[in-house]
C-alpha cells in the first residue's frame, strides 16, 4: 500500500512539474507574440518590400534595403542565420555607400522579409534574389557581396547569368567543393530554435549582445541596436534557414556540377578558419582569376574590419574599372 502511495506521489508531482512548464513556456509564447507585435510596429522595415513569385503559386514578400550613388552597384548577400542582415551589413556598407550604391536583399525568413515555405534549392533562392532587386528598381551589372553560405547563390549566379556581375568578392564565402573535400557543413541549434521560437530565449541575459557580430563589436547605435534586437528574436533559426541549411549539401554539389564562372572571383578569408577553408577559398579564387586577401579577424571580418576590408574592396573596383 504504501509503495502505491509513493507511486501516485511521483505521478503527481511529475504532473505537477509538467503543469508549471507548460504554464512557464505558453505564458513566454505569448508574451513573445505581443512583443513582436508591438516590435513590427515600432520598427518598421527601412527599404522596400517586394512581392515575388514562389513555385506554388503564392508571392513571398522579401525586403531590399539600398542608399548610396555611383557604379557598380554592390549587393550584400548574407550567411545562413543571419537574423538581421541590413545591420549585419552595416559596418561595411556605410563606408562604401558614399561611392557606389548599395543594395541588401534579404532572403525569406531574415530580417523584415516574410517566413515563406517556398523551396530553398538554389535556383529557387537565386530567382526570388534577382525578382527582389528587380522589384526594388536595382538594375545590374552588380559587384557580389556574399557573406559565409551565400557564396554558392553568387558563383550560382555568375553561371547562370554572367552578363549580370560584374565580380564577386567573397566575405570569408563557402565555395563550390569545399563541403565535399572537407566533409564540414553548417550547424543550427534545435535548442536555441525552441528558445527562440517560445520566446524564452528573451529572459537569457545579454543574449542579443554577445552573439550578434554588430553589437558584439559596437557598431551600432542605439536606435539600430534596438531595432536589430527586435528581429534577433523573431528571426533567429526560422524556419526558412533550416530548409537551407537541409539542401546545403544538395545546393553546394549543384553549383560545384557547374563549373568555375567566367566572372572574377575575389574573396577575403578569415585568418581563424581551419587550414581546409582557407585552401579551398584560397584554390577558388585563383581558378576563377580573382585576388585573395587574408584578413586576421574571425568569420564575421566585414564586422571586425570594416576598414581595411572597404579599402580592398574600393581596390579591386578600381583596378578593374568598374567604379
Amino acid at each position: 500500500m504504501t509503495g502505491r502511495i509513493i507511486a501516485w506521489g511521483l505521478v503527481a508531482l511529475l504532473l505537477v512539474v509538467l503543469g508549471g512548464a507548460a504554464l512557464v513556456v505558453g505564458g513566454s509564447y505569448l508574451e513573445h507574440r505581443d512583443l513582436v507585435r508591438q516590435e513590427k510596429a515600432a520598427y518598421p522595415p527601412p527599404g522596400s518590400i517586394v512581392r515575388v513569385d514562389a513555385d506554388d503559386g503564392a508571392e513571398v514578400r522579401l525586403h531590399v534595403y539600398a542608399a548610396g550613388r555611383g557604379d557598380p552597384t554592390l549587393v550584400f548577400l548574407a550567411g545562413l542565420g543571419t537574423s538581421a542582415p541590413v545591420f549585419d551589413f552595416r559596418p561595411l556598407y556605410d563606408r562604401l555607400s558614399e561611392d557606389y550604391r548599395i543594395s541588401v536583399v534579404e532572403r525569406a525568413g531574415y530580417g523584415w522579409s516574410e517566413i515563406a515555405r517556398s523551396p530553398r534549392d538554389i535556383d529557387t533562392v537565386l530567382g526570388q534574389t534577382r525578382a527582389a532587386l528587380a522589384g526594388a528598381g536595382e538594375a545590374p551589372p552588380y559587384v557580389l557581396l556574399p557573406h559565409s553560405m551565400a557564396g554558392l547563390e553568387a558563383v550560382r549566379w555568375a553561371q547562370e547569368h554572367p552578363n549580370e556581375v560584374a565580380a564577386i568578392i567573397g566575405l570569408d564565402p563557402l565555395v563550390p567543393g569545399y563541403i565535399e573535400q572537407a566533409g564540414e557543413t553548417a550547424e543550427l541549434s534545435p535548442l536555441i530554435t525552441a528558445l527562440a521560437r517560445t520566446g524564452l530565449m528573451r529572459s537569457g541575459p545579454d543574449v542579443f549582445e554577445t552573439n550578434f557580430p554588430a553589437m558584439v563589436e559596437e557598431r551600432l547605435g542605439e536606435e539600430e541596436a534596438a531595432a536589430a534586437r527586435a528581429l534577433f528574436m523573431r528571426r533567429t533559426n526560422t524556419p526558412p534557414m533550416w530548409a537551407e541549411l537541409r539542401r546545403l549539401d544538395r545546393n553546394a554539389a549543384i553549383v560545384r556540377a557547374e563549373g568555375v564562372p567566367d566572372v572574377p572571383v575575389h574573396a577575403f578569408v578569415s585568418t581563424r578558419q581551419s587550414p581546409a577553408w582557407i585552401d579551398a577559398v584560397a584554390a577558388y579564387a585563383e581558378a576563377a582569376g580573382g585576388q585573395l586577401r587574408r584578413i586576421e579577424a574571425g568569420h564575421y571580418l566585414h564586422v571586425e574590419r570594416p576598414d581595411a576590408v572597404a579599402e580592398a574592396i574600393r581596390a579591386i573596383i578600381e583596378a578593374r574599372g568598374d567604379g
